[in-house]
């Protein structure tokens, strides 16, 4: 499993342009955006008493969480991830996931499917059983991604982050979403064992420090 250094930090929509003019000067679009962008819906899963969103807030070293993920409108393929952080450290683990088992993990039902499947498909199970884990929140944002290969840096604009309250709709791509209140777009840059100079230099913003921005944790505000 590989460990990623990761920076989150809350921008404005004015610093997503002054960024996108910098990023893209000096690296390179990543070949999955169409137009040098695409969509990500997530459905996030969480306990009855929320430890997912308690860890994130309290910023817990050693943590992780569960979601389901497509991106553009293609519902065909639907990803389960697994996002954990150790120590400041992030690392994702992700399987593809059968379309009628994603609509089941939808509706919070699992009891039904084979015990064979995927590790990680096994783990959400084995959680949902003695965890109480269900889907909770849905978060829809525009992401505009750059890449680096010294360093192996990616570097990421998101906006238009919105929530969906009704689970249900996830595999829905027009299913109804509520915008975030204070109109926030995320910087996310993530790089292995270095981040190259020119590249610390450019994600500089004047009066914006690392922080611990949470899409999930933002997108709870509507329950």
């Amino acid at each position: 499993m590989d460990f990623r250094h990761e920076g989150k930090h809350e921008i404005s929509p004015g610093d997503v342009l002054a960024l996108r003019a910098r990023l893209s000067a000096v690296m390179a679009i990543d070949p999955h955006a169409r137009d040098g962008r695409y969509t990500v819906s997530s459905l996030y899963f969480d306990t009855p008493d929320g430890r997912a969103l308690r860890e994130k807030i309290n910023g817990v070293s050693r943590r992780e969480k569960f979601r389901l993920r497509y991106y553009n409108s293609d519902t065909s393929l639907v990803l389960l991830e697994k996002k954990m952080k150790i120590d400041g450290l992030c690392s994702k683990l992700q399987t593809a996931v059968p379309r009628e088992e994603a609509m089941a993990l939808v509706r919070g039902e699992y009891q039904a499917f084979s015990r064979d499947g995927p590790p990680l498909l096994q783990e959400l199970y084995g959680k949902m059983a003695t965890q109480g884990l269900r889907p909770r929140t849905v978060v829809r944002y525009t992401r505009e991604p750059f890449i680096y290969t010294p360093g192996n840096v990616r570097v990421t604009l998101d906006y238009n982050i919105r929530a969906g309250t009704d689970c249900g709709e996830f595999l829905d791509p027009d299913g109804c979403t509520i915008p975030l209140p204070n109109h926030a777009a995320v910087l996310e840059v993530k790089w292995d064992s270095f981040l190259p100079s020119v590249i610390r230099d450019l994600v500089q913003i004047p009066g914006v420090r690392t922080g611990a921005f949470s899409k999930y944790a933002a997108c709870r505000v509507y329950g």
